[in-house]
C-alpha cells in the first residue's frame, strides 16, 4: 500500500470544510492542478465513470505511472462501486440546503471517548470487555495516549481482571478510529498503523520506527543507510512514508466547542423512493493544466521529474476525491436500505444497525465504514443527523424482535417533553411506559443511563413547584 493509496484513505474521515480546505492547499501548491471554469463544468456531463481519471492525458515517458494508477489495487481498500445513477435522476430536485436554519447545522465537535465507545458498543464487545474499554478509554491523554498500565486498569474493574484480558481489549481499541489510539509509546503507536495499513511486511520499516525513532529524529542518517544498505533517495521513501502516519491520534478530537454543520448527503422523497445526492457545493471541479502539461513534454532532468511528482499527485488527489464521494454514496445507499423505515416515519423507527451490516452489505471493511461516517452529515425529511447516529445498538422484545437503542432514546425524550412538569416521570416510571409501548423489558438504570446521554436531569431536578 503506497502513501498515494493511504492519502485517499485519509480523505474518508475529512469533513467538508477539511476537505475543501485540502482541495484548496494544493491548488496552491500544484502548478499542474487547477480548477475547472464553472460555466465550462456545468455544460460537462453529469454523470461520471471511474476511467475519467484513469485515462487523463500524461507525459507519454511517464507510461510507468499511468500503469502503477491503472493497476492500484482500490478493490481491496476503497471497493469498486456501480453507477450513481439515482444520484444523477435527482439533480434535477431543489437541494433544500439555503432552508435550514441556522440552529439545525449547529452540532458539537466528536470527543475522543464518545467515538470510541460508539465502536466499541457496535463491535461485539462482551459486557466484560466494555467494562474493561471504559476504563482504558478514560485513562487517555488528549493526544489518546494510555496513561495507566494493565495492572493498574485491571485494579479499577469492581470485579477484577486478568492483565492479559486488559491488554487484548486495548489491543483491539488500539485498531480502532483513530488507528494507533491507546498506544503506550510514540513507537507503539506508529507500529499499529504500519500493521493496520499493511506496511509490517517490510521489515527496515519496522525497525526504523521499533529502534531508530531518535536516531531520525536527530537526522542521524548516514549510520541507517549503512546499517540497512539503504541510498538517501530510499531513506527518503521510508521517511515520507512514517512522516505520512498520525502520532497523535487523539489530537484531532481535542476540540469541544460547537460548530457548523452544511449536510454532506441529502436524502429526501421522490415519488415512492428516497433520492440520495450529494453535497458537493463549494468543491472545485478538478483537471490538469494543459499549459503546464505541454510544457513538462520540453523538460528534462530535475524539471522533468518535478513535473512528473506533480502529475502523479494531482491525478492520485481526483482519484482519491472521486472515490471518496463514491464511498460515501455507497454507505448512505445502504443506510437507507437498511433504516427506511427511519426515513418513512422519523427517530422512533430507527433499527439496530451495526458497522459489519453495511460493511457487508457493501463489500468494504467496517474500518472504512467507521472513517467515513465520520464527521459527515446527511439532511433528511426528519431534521439532520450524523451518519454515525444510524448505527445503534439492539434492545430485546418481548416477541424475540428487537428494537434500536436510539429508537428508545426519542421515546424516552418524547416522554419527558410530553410529561406534567409539577409530577416528572421517574426512571422506573418511564421504564414500565416503555414496556407497556413496546413490550421491552428495560431496566431503570438503562433509562437513567439514557436520560444522561441526552442530558436530561432526573425527575427530582426536573420538577416545577410553581
Amino acid at each position: 500500500m503506497t502513501p498515494q493509496l493511504q492519502q485517499a484513505i485519509k480523505l474518508l474521515q475529512l469533513s467538508r470544510l477539511e476537505l475543501a480546505e485540502t482541495i484548496q492547499q494544493e491548488l496552491m501548491e500544484n502548478p499542474l492542478l487547477e480548477e475547472i471554469d464553472p460555466e465550462v463544468a456545468d455544460t460537462a456531463p453529469d454523470t461520471e465513470t471511474l476511467d475519467d481519471y484513469e485515462h487523463i492525458h500524461a507525459d507519454p515517458e511517464s507510461k510507468g505511472d499511468e500503469d502503477v494508477m491503472r493497476n492500484a489495487d482500490w478493490e481491496n481498500y476503497l471497493g469498486e462501486f456501480s453507477s450513481v445513477s439515482k444520484q444523477a435522476a435527482g439533480r434535477d430536485l431543489e437541494v433544500p440546503e439555503e432552508g435550514l436554519s441556522f440552529e439545525a447545522r449547529l452540532t458539537s465537535s466528536p470527543n475522543l471517548d464518545g467515538h470510541l465507545a460508539w465502536q466499541m458498543r457496535l463491535s461485539n464487545f462482551s459486557e466484560q470487555d466494555l467494562a474493561i474499554g471504559e476504563i482504558v478509554v478514560g485513562n487517555l491523554d488528549a493526544r489518546g495516549y494510555l496513561q495507566a498500565s494493565t495492572q493498574e486498569i485491571s485494579e479499577q474493574l469492581p470485579g477484577g481482571a486478568t492483565p492479559e484480558s486488559v491488554e487484548a481489549v486495548v489491543k483491539r481499541i488500539q485498531r480502532l478510529d483513530p488507528v494507533g489510539v491507546a498506544a503506550r509509546s510514540i513507537a507503539e503507536c506508529l507500529l499499529i498503523q504500519i500493521e493496520v495499513l499493511g506496511y509490517d511486511r517490510d521489515p527496515i520499516l519496522v525497525s526504523l520506527v521499533r529502534d531508530h525513532l531518535e536516531d531520525l529524529e536527530k537526522h542521524r542518517y548516514k549510520p541507517l543507510t549503512k546499517k540497512f544498505r539503504l541510498t538517501m533517495d530510499d531513506l527518503k521513501e521510508y521517511l515520507d512514508v512514517i512522516q505520512s502516519l498520525e502520532p497523535m491520534p487523539g489530537a484531532r478530537f481535542a476540540s469541544v466547542e460547537p460548530h457548523y454543520v452544511s449536510p454532506d448527503v441529502f436524502v429526501y422523497k421522490n415519488g415512492q423512493e428516497f433520492v440520495i445526492i450529494l453535497n458537493e457545493d463549494g468543491f472545485p471541479r478538478l483537471q490538469l493544466n494543459s499549459f503546464y502539461m505541454e510544457n513538462a513534454k520540453t523538460k528534462s532532468g530535475t524539471d522533468k521529474e518535478y513535473f512528473q511528482t506533480k502529475v502523479r499527485s494531482a491525478e492520485w488527489l481526483m482519484k482519491s476525491l472521486y472515490q471518496r464521494q463514491r464511498t460515501l454514496y455507497k454507505v448512505m445507499e445502504s443506510i437507507v436500505r437498511f433504516q427506511h423505515d427511519f426515513f418513512e416515519h422519523g427517530v422512533t423507527k430507527l433499527k439496530p444497525l451495526i458497522l459489519k451490516e453495511v460493511a457487508e452489505d457493501i463489500g468494504m471493511h467496517e474500518s472504512t465504514v467507521s472513517r467515513i461516517t465520520t464527521s459527515k452529515y446527511v439532511a433528511t425529511p426528519h431534521g439532520i443527523f450524523e451518519l454515525k447516529f444510524f448505527f445503534n445498538s439492539a434492545l430485546e422484545l418481548d416477541d424475540g424482535t428487537q428494537v434500536g437503542s436510539e429508537s428508545v432514546k426519542a421515546l424516552i425524550k418524547q416522554l419527558i417533553n410530553e410529561e406534567n412538569s409539577k409530577k416528572p416521570l421517574s426512571d422506573e416510571q418511564i421504564g414500565e411506559i416503555l414496556k407497556q409501548k413496546l413490550e421491552v423489558n428495560i431496566a431503570r438504570r438503562t433509562v437513567a443511563k439514557y436520560r444522561t446521554a441526552m442530558n436530561i436531569e432526573s425527575s427530582s431536578k426536573r420538577k416545577q413547584v410553581f
